[in-house]
C-alpha cells in the first residue's frame, strides 16, 4: 500500500490506518476474536498504522490490540491516548499522563509507544505542561511521536513550540467538515492528519437503519444524523453516492475513503470494523482514483457536510 509522511519528525504510516474503538465500545456488543482478526488481516494487507486509547474499554482495547499485534509488532506504528478518567472528565495533569503511559505500555505489552495522542485538550492544564511531560517520553525513547485530538490552533501551536506535533486526529468525513478551517494551521506547521470517524460513524457504508433499530449502548441511538428528519435526507445523499460509486467499480465505503485521501498527501484516515472482510473493502480504497469530476460529483451531493449536528443536543467543537 502507499505510504504516507505526516509531520516532520519522520512518522511513516500506510496510507489508510485502522481504528480499533469500535472493537470495545460505541458500536454495541464486541467481538474480541473478530476485532483480533480484523486487526491481522489488515496487517496482512499492508497497513502499518492502528489506533486505540486507554479510554476504549479502560485499558481493554489496548490489550486486543496488543495481543492481535504481538507477532509484528516492529513492523507497524501504534498510537494511544491519554487525558480522560474514569468518569469522562479529563486529566492531562503531567503525574497522570505518566501514570496512563506506564500502564498503556503494560497493556499493549510493548517497550515504546510510537504515537501518543491527548485525548481531549484539558483546559485546567497549559498545553505547554502536556506538551514538556510528553517531550520527557520522547527524549528517553518511551514514545516517538506527539499528536493532539481535537485541538485548535492556538492550543496546537503552543504546544508544537514546546514538542513538535506530528499529528492531529479529528473526525473528518464526507458528512463532518468542521475541521477543514485548521488545516492552514496543518499545512503551515507540517502537521498530519488523521481523520477519525471516516465512514461518518457507520452511515457511509450504505448499511444506516433508524436510530431505535441499534441496541442499547450503541451511540447511533441518540446521533442527530440517524433521527427523523435528518436520517431520511442523509439516507437519500448516501444513495446518490453510491450510485457514483457503483458507477467506477466501488462500494460507498470506498468513495468517502478515496475523498479523505484525496483532501491532501498529510491525511491518514482510520476505518474501524471487526469485520475482516470489511478491513479488505477499505483498504481496497487506496487504489480508487477520483476524478475532478467525481469530486464535483460528491461536493453537489453533500457540499457541506451530512444533515444533523456532530453531537446530541446541537454541541458543536470549540477548538481554541
Amino acid at each position: 500500500m502507499e505510504k504516507r509522511i505526516l509531520g516532520r519528525q519522520g512518522l511513516e504510516t500506510s496510507a489508510i490506518g485502522y481504528g480499533a474503538m469500535g472493537i470495545s465500545i460505541a458500536y454495541g456488543t464486541g467481538d474480541q476474536r473478530e476485532g483480533v482478526a480484523a486487526i491481522q488481516r489488515a496487517h496482512d494487507l499492508g497497513v502499518t498504522f492502528f489506533d486505540t486509547a486507554e479510554m476504549y474499554g479502560w485499558g481493554e482495547n489496548e490489550k486486543i490490540v496488543g495481543r492481535a499485534v504481538k507477532g509484528f509488532r516492529d513492523q507497524i506504528v501504534i498510537a494511544t491516548k491519554f487525558g480522560f478518567t474514569h468518569d469522562f472528565g479529563q486529566d492531562s495533569r503531567p503525574e497522570h499522563i505518566r501514570e496512563v503511559v506506564e500502564n498503556s505500555l503494560q497493556n499493549l505489552g510493548v517497550d515504546h509507544i510510537d504515537v501518543l495522542y491527548q485525548h481531549r485538550v484539558d483546559p485546567t492544564v497549559p498545553i505547554e505542561d502536556v506538551a514538556g511531560t510528553v517531550k520527557e517520553f520522547i527524549d528517553a525513547g518511551t514514545v516517538k511521536y506527539f499528536g493532539l485530538s481535537e485541538a485548535g490552533p492556538e492550543t496546537i501551536r503552543r504546544a508544537h513550540a514546546v514538542q513538535p506535533v506530528s499529528v492531529l486526529q479529528t473526525e473528518y468525513s464526507l458528512f463532518e467538515r468542521d475541521v477543514e478551517s485548521l488545516f492552514p494551521t496543518l499545512t503551515e506547521l507540517a502537521i498530519g492528519f488523521v481523520p477519525y470517524s471516516p465512514l461518518g460513524r457507520g452511515f457511509l457504508t450504505g448499511t444506516a437503519k433508524p436510530a431505535d433499530q441499534y441496541e442499547e449502548g450503541d451511540m447511533r441511538r441518540a446521533d442527530p444524523r440517524w433521527q427523523p428528519g435528518n436520517f431520511e435526507k442523509n439516507l437519500e445523499a448516501t444513495r446518490r453516492l453510491t450510485e457514483l460509486a457503483q458507477s467506477k467499480g466501488a462500494t460507498v465505503s470506498q468513495l468517502a475513503l478515496a475523498w479523505l485521501l484525496a483532501q491532501g498527501e498529510h491525511i491518514v484516515p482510520i476505518p474501524g470494523t471487526r469485520s475482516p472482510q470489511r478491513v479488505e473493502e477499505n483498504v481496497a480504497a487506496a487504489e480508487l482514483a477520483l476524478t475532478p469530476d467525481d469530486l464535483q460529483t460528491i461536493a453537489e451531493i453533500l457540499p457541506a457536510g451530512g444533515f444533523g449536528a456532530r453531537y446530541a443536543g446541537g454541541r458543536t467543537p470549540v477548538w481554541e
